[in-house]
């Protein structure tokens, strides 16, 4: 989401870079930019006016660090702002009411609300150690009930179907009674997905609300609809009291209106952003992390949350007792395993998302880097026979040839695992010699300085 922002932002406020200082005339010119950027992005024109208005003010006011360079000064500005109208601070759910914590979930019908409920419950499962129940009361596709068991499932979240009411509201009561009986933490409640803002649907979910009264009543819509979310937020917070919005199908979105839309137009915050169809797709949103992605800052926290969750502590183990012993510990299939955890974290594509200074990367090299090679290769590694994932050196031309049919790639494909195997080898063979050093560094009498307060690299410090 919001590459062509980015990339127009940071265009635009390169410019900057070199002058003197911040004068009304470049802070009008690098402005005009901006807006252009953010009304390509489908920011609602409400929404655009306000930000440019209140930036140029803030810049042409010198409210800005006097140790930045101009360029430097005019993005904290920018930063600053795009933080206030993502919503400022982020908005966590209220979970610290009597169990069971009620959430209702609304939206249009396609928007993925159903997906998005299982995504949620696994979210509370895994991340607040919750027990979650979750119900539908949409009476009008049978479907959907089997789908939301389906994800619930594979949420590993407990499911209640009602036995025959037809009575939205009777079904929300009688799944709030279970959530009662089963001693459920949070109960999670779909509700009927609309075609619009039909009025006796909308009725249907006020008098939902009104029998359960949720601690949370969340509106699940689409991104990629940009600007229109926003507008249709809006119409049903005028309907329904709103606690928040979840943004789906984030990962579609290179544009982003929707996000710097919904809050400033409908008052109510983003708390989560839904992307793919995996059930571990959903994220809560973080505005000042966001505003760091969309200006190529990164985003380390989110970052480090992810490889904390995501990645296997006992593999990181294993890999780390292998450092240091090259080629005759670090396998292909090491090499493969390490593949599997850059996948969990998303691929390369996510990962340089979150790094700072990616966003001035080149075109082609963006591109690179969303065609995550990293499924091929391990394709690559499953078609070796465990002989050749252990001894590489043994794989000739004709097993090269094997395995790239095996694989559906080409013998190129497999040189290049092959070779970057090699390159993971030596930096593992080089890191372990570093270590090494310091160690024995460290027991040498002295701490390992040198006579004359030195190292044995020179100049105060070890050379690596």
């Amino acid at each position: 989401m919001f590459d062509q922002l980015s990339q127009r932002l940071g265009d635009s406020l390169n410019r900057l870079r070199g002058r003197g200082k911040l004068t009304e005339d470049n802070i009008a010119e690098a402005l005009r930019d901006v807006r252009r950027a953010l009304l390509e992005a489908d920011v609602a024109l409400p929404v655009v006016k306000e930000f440019v208005d209140h930036v140029k003010q803030r810049a042409v006011g010198q409210q800005v660090l006097t140790s930045l360079k101009p360029g430097e000064a005019l993005v904290k500005v920018v930063h600053d702002e795009l933080i206030a109208i993502l919503g400022g601070d982020a908005a966590p759910l209220a979970l610290n009411r009597q169990p069971p914590v009620v959430i209702l979930m609304a939206g249009l019908q396609g928007a993925g609300k159903t997906t998005t409920t299982g995504k949620l419950a696994r979210l509370l499962a895994e991340r607040e150690n919750k027990k979650v129940l979750v119900a539908s009361a949409d009476i009008y596709r049978p479907a959907a009930i089997d789908q939301l068991e389906t994800v619930a499932g594979q949420a590993g979240a407990a499911f209640y179907r009602h036995p025959e009411s037809n009575d939205a509201v009777a079904i929300a009561e009688a799944a709030v009674a279970e959530a009662r009986r089963q001693i459920a933490d949070v109960l999670i409640l779909d509700t009927a997905g609309r075609l619009g803002i039909d009025e006796a649907m909308m009725d249907e979910i006020r008098r939902v609300h009104s029998a359960i009264e949720p601690a949370e009543t969340l509106f699940v819509v689409d991104a990629m609809t940009g600007q229109d979310a926003a507008n249709t937020a809006k119409a049903f917070h005028e309907a329904l009291p709103l606690s928040g919005v979840i943004l789906t199908k984030t990962d579609g979105d290179a544009r982003g209106g929707a996000a710097l839309s919904v809050r400033r137009i409908t008052g109510v915050p983003i708390k989560f952003l839904g992307t793919g169809e995996k059930i571990d797709g959903l994220e809560p949103f973080h505005p000042d992390r966001l505003a760091s992605r969309i200006l190529g800052m990164g985003d380390v926290l989110s970052l480090v949350e992810d490889v904390q969750r995501k990645v296997d502590e006992k593999e990181a183990r294993k890999l780390a007792g292998k450092v240091g012993k090259g080629s005759r510990r670090f396998g292909l299939d090491d090499f493969k395993a390490q593949l599997e955890q850059m996948q969990k974290l998303g691929g390369l594509g996510a990962l340089a998302e979150k790094m700072p200074g990616m966003g001035n990367l080149p075109a082609a090299a963006r591109a690179q880097l969303e065609n995550d090679p990293t499924r091929q290769m391990i394709a690559v590694v499953n078609s070796m026979t465990p002989k050749e994932r252990r001894f590489p050196d043994t794989i000739n031309g004709s097993r090269k040839r094997r395995i790239a049919q095996g694989s559906g790639t080409s013998i190129q494909e497999v040189n290049k695992v092959l070779k970057q195997h090699k390159q993971m080898q030596k930096m593992m063979k080089k890191a372990g010699s570093k270590m090494a050093m310091k160690k024995l560094m460290k027991r040498m009498p002295g701490g390992g300085e040198m006579p004359g307060g030195g190292s044995p690299g020179g100049g105060g410090g070890f050379p690596f």
